[in-house]
């Protein structure tokens, strides 16, 4: 809680105040006995310090001895981009475990442009190694054994293995074209709630645009539902949204952190959907309390972000401008809608009858039901690549994976029309045989 005094009139004044949520009941107990690194918090002066200042605190190496002295990179259609001297020896060193500061700022305009945060005054923002590094390190900060934590079902298969060490209650909510359902939302964490447990829910997953497996996106009208259950239930909501610029309709839909009114959100971006993968940069969106556990960690991990990366990502922002990003995003989104309709067309070809899905409408995954089989697991892990063709088992991306699972994902980004249709083709064969084969064990 913070407050501030304005004298008016030079005899009264006004106290405005500012409440924050309590936050002690979301942090876990490893993540509370974290201290800050002092040398990390030293190079805060690096920052702020003067010209003059005489660093001798850090085992910085001299960058004198650096192998690198320019870098210059080729763009699409031909335009190079030259790192600058200081660029290229900042990229080349330790940096701040928050991210590269020029970098964070113009990641804060951003998303302040694309979000309008309610809280954005009090709220920050910190890059991480990739989106998938800032949602593991929020696990860590978040949950003890035995906490409980909601999760859409099925689930993106990499965040229940990041669970799985963790060991906490996961209430698992069943989904439908929108979404994770609020109706069985609020049923679960009654059932958690009234379970006799010690634990309380303190944590909601969802991956709002384009879930990855299932494709789908959620209704505006839907995502409400949910943030006001979150208030009702006070969870914390990771929305973590990888597909945000990969959406084939030109109306954005609003995200969790544009609806945060109490300071619940945590929103995860990456860049590697949209510039590159192995760039490894992401950032997590939220209040600084939250923010400041997955900050100690990344002193105590990895010591910050890939500055080379984040350096040569300020530099291409910074020559595209907002135009040029707008028009990559647009030229992407085209790419990928086309890889969609691709991948669909070669779905009705072979698969009508033997198969079910939702066109999705953005992102990169098609969520398939085989309609004639009870599980794909031991199809696809055993004689798939056999037949030439891999897609990945619905078991996978369940909460329960030991239960028979008719679903599957096919990625439509990197297979070309022709092979989607080959791919298409050889996977109906594969179920054929998989139908008769099953059959004959009845």
């Amino acid at each position: 809680m913070f407050s501030w005094f304005y004298y008016l009139s030079g005899r009264t004044h006004v106290s405005i105040t500012l409440l924050w949520m309590n936050y002690s009941r979301f942090i876990s107990k490893q993540s509370s006995r974290r201290k800050p690194s002092c040398i990390s918090e030293l190079r805060r002066a690096l920052e702020n310090g003067s010209p003059s200042l005489v660093w001798l605190a850090s085992g910085m190496p001299s960058p004198e001895k650096f192998p690198f002295r320019e870098m210059t990179v080729t763009l699409e259609g031909g335009k190079q981009l030259t790192l600058s001297k200081e660029a290229l020896s900042t990229g080349l060193q330790y940096g701040p475990s928050q991210g590269y500061p020029l970098l964070r700022k113009q990641l804060k305009r951003m998303v302040e442009q694309w979000h309008s945060p309610p809280r954005w005054a009090e709220s920050d923002l910190l890059v991480t190694v990739g989106n998938q590094d800032g949602v593991s390190k929020a696990l860590d900060m978040l949950l003890d054994p035995e906490d409980f934590i909601v999760v859409p079902d099925p689930c993106y298969s990499d965040f229940l293995c990041m669970l799985t060490a963790l060991a906490p209650q996961i209430v698992a909510v069943g989904v439908d074209d929108e979404g994770i359902r609020p109706d069985i939302l609020k049923s679960s964490l009654e059932k958690a709630i009234s379970s006799g447990s010690t634990g309380i829910p303190k944590a909601l997953y969802l991956v709002p645009n384009s879930c990855n497996p299932t494709g789908t996106n959620m209704s505006e009208e839907r995502r409400q539902e949910i943030y006001a259950i979150a208030q009702q239930y006070d969870l914390i909501i990771l929305e973590d949204d990888p597909y945000f610029f990969l959406q084939f309709n030109e109306k954005q839909l609003t995200s969790f952190l544009s609806m945060d009114v109490d300071g619940r959100v945590l929103r995860f971006d990456s860049f590697s959907k949209v510039i590159s993968s192995g760039l490894r940069i992401g950032c997590v969106t939220g209040a600084p309390p939250l923010l400041q556990g997955i900050t100690l960690h990344m002193q105590a991990s990895c010591i910050c972000p890939p500055m080379l990366s984040q350096v040569l990502i300020h530099e291409l922002l910074t020559f595209w401008g907002d135009e040029g990003f707008k028009k990559h995003i647009s030229d992407i989104c085209q790419f990928y809608k086309d890889r969609r309709d691709a991948m669909i067309q070669a779905l009705e070809t072979h698969l009508n009858g033997i198969c079910e899905w939702i066109v999705p409408e953005g992102g990169i995954f098609v969520w398939l039901k085989v309609l004639h089989l009870n599980d794909t697991s031991a199809m696809l892990l055993e004689r798939a690549a056999k037949g030439d063709v891999v897609l990945v088992p619905g078991r996978e991306f369940m909460v329960d994976s030991t239960k028979p699972c008719p679903y599957m994902r096919a990625a439509y980004s990197c297979a070309t029309p022709e092979e989607m249709m080959k791919g298409m083709e050889n996977l109906a064969k594969l179920i054929q045989k998989e139908i008769e084969l099953q059959s004959t064990h009845k």
